[in-house]
């Protein structure tokens, strides 16, 4: 059986020259499966025949996933179901295993891998639900990020999924190990995009371009109804959530101290797909390194009107900004030394920290003001300014 990422593969390899005999070599499949799928426009669709349930038949999906992220003994996938309420034989579970090992040793199935320091992919899952201090229901979250050659796998737990958290969970995941890659997989976050075009680029979220910028990678988005362009990431969710959740208490601490051991054992155990141990392809990933330099600074939105003679008050200090702004409200946001001013998402402003000056002036804000007034503003003294950002 032809599974449907190898077909694609199969299209892709005809498409692009190769020969019906090459990818029957390709594939180790027989001549007639590889001309059926190689010229076939359609994805292939596979009907199950009808056979009698067992009772393992719940518990296939789970084992097919464990399997997929560890190499565990048939015993050892006993085990787990029976923690989830499996109570058929051992012997059917045996066959199981095994049907799915044999199965993946002999087919010679092709990924898409990606080179060293290439790529990674970063998701949220949820874990649950705890009672806060004023008895509201709140939920834990949990940030994954996987890189794709190693698949070394980073997790952790919190209790917002804003914008702050979002960027100090990536900080938190490139110490982890060592450096980032040239380009990292993003679904369709609102952290990430405010709006996708087609044709065009898409229009980033300000603060999560300049984070970018900051490190010097690319942000890549996930295409819709494509879940198998980030299938790493999305197994690594799957795995969190069957593998280590179940049992965990939804105590914050608790959970992101515990998952530090679960990390230390699923990334020094053989992958089954890469058949290596994570923690030895890492030392090949070749990651932009973050040694010897400072991590990204952002602090919280914060959001102020325009006062009637062009100033934004921050912080004890009065910032600059354009007439047409006047008495319209502006977000705040500070990143490594710099006040951003954004209207409606678009920055508007931005001037260095001041941290000695209370008043920030950028002659380029009034020029237009004093002009229609037949005045050329270099011409005046702003001296009795405390600070002036030409």
């Amino acid at each position: 059986m032809i599974l449907k990422e190898e077909w694609i593969m199969i299209r892709n390899d005809y498409v692009n020259g190769l020969s019906i005999s090459e990818i029957a070599r390709k594939y180790n499949i027989n001549w007639r499966t590889a001309k059926k799928y190689a010229v076939s426009d359609k994805m292939p669709k596979y009907e199950r025949k009808n056979r009698k349930e067992t009772k393992l038949e719940p518990y296939k999906d789970y084992i097919r996933k464990m399997l997929d992220e560890a190499n565990l003994t048939a015993k050892k996938v006993l085990e787990k179901i029976e923690r989830m309420g499996y109570e058929g034989k051992y012997g059917i579970v045996k066959i199981f295993v095994h049907s799915i090992k044999e199965e993946k040793f002999n087919q010679a199935v092709m990924r898409f891998e990606t080179m060293p320091g290439k790529q990674s992919q970063v998701d949220w899952g949820t874990a649950g639900t705890y009672i806060d201090e004023n008895g509201k229901k709140k939920y834990i979250y949990f940030f994954t990020m996987i890189l794709g050659y190693s698949r070394m796998r980073y997790v952790e737990f919190v209790t917002s999924m804003k914008e702050e958290t979002f960027l100090k969970c990536h900080i938190n995941a490139f110490h982890y190990f060592g450096g980032y890659t040239e380009e990292i997989l993003y679904d369709n976050m609102k952290q990430i995009v405010l709006k996708r075009f087609v044709g065009k680029p898409h229009k980033l979220n300000p603060v999560f371009a300049d984070f970018a910028g900051f490190y010097g990678f690319k942000p890549i988005l996930a295409r819709p109804y494509r879940p198998q362009t980030k299938g790493k990431i999305e197994r690594t969710v799957g795995y969190v959530k069957q593998d280590f959740l179940p049992g965990e208490p939804m105590n914050i601490i608790i959970l992101n101290n515990n998952i530090k051991n679960w990390l230390e054992k699923v990334n020094s155990k053989i992958h089954t797909t890469t058949n290596e141990i994570p923690y030895e392809r890492l030392k090949r990933e070749n990651l932009n390194t973050i040694n010897n330099r400072k991590d990204y600074e952002y602090e919280v939105e914060e959001k102020r009107k325009v006062s009637k003679d062009c100033f934004v008050s921050y912080k004890g200090v009065k910032y600059s900004i354009y007439p047409k702004y006047v008495k319209k409200e502006v977000a705040i946001k500070r990143v490594n030394g710099v006040v951003n001013f954004y209207y409606k998402n678009n920055k508007v402003a931005e001037h260095r920290v001041s941290k000695d000056k209370k008043t920030v002036i950028k002659k380029e804000h009034f020029r237009a003001l004093y002009e229609q007034n037949g005045i050329n503003i270099d011409e005046i003294d702003l001296s009795v300014y405390d600070n002036l950002s030409l």
